[in-house]
């Protein structure tokens, strides 16, 4: 069964940094894709970066130059780094992980104030 667990959300003010956290059951390099989503109220989930098994990247175009998706093979963790926030960030990020099937975790919450 596989369980990725996201960590790092919080609450910060405009231009502030978070780095998110998801550790994944098992290998890693076992997924095709990992991804992240984020969710604000009253929107649909939308892709906010992907990295994929060779280490290539592709971003939202909302985030490129901001936030930057890195991957621990050693301890099976994705990251998400993202810088100058802004308050239109404010959502719910979640960590997924694509192999036969698009595998989630349960979301932590990014909060940005004016």
């Amino acid at each position: 069964q596989v369980q990725l667990v996201e960590s790092g959300g919080g609450s910060v003010q405009a231009g502030g940094s978070l780095r998110l956290s998801c550790v994944v059951s098992g290998s890693i390099l076992r997924f095709n894709v990992m991804h992240w989503y984020r969710q604000a109220p009253g929107k649909q989930r939308e892709s906010v970066a992907q990295m994929f098994r060779g280490g290539s990247t592709a971003y939202a175009d909302s985030v490129k130059g901001r936030f930057t998706i890195s991957r621990d093979n050693a301890k099976n963790t994705v990251h998400l780094q993202m810088n100058s926030l802004k308050p239109e960030d404010t959502a719910v990020y979640y960590c997924a992980a694509m192999m036969n099937e698009l595998y989630w975790g349960q979301g932590t919450q990014v909060t940005v104030s004016s």
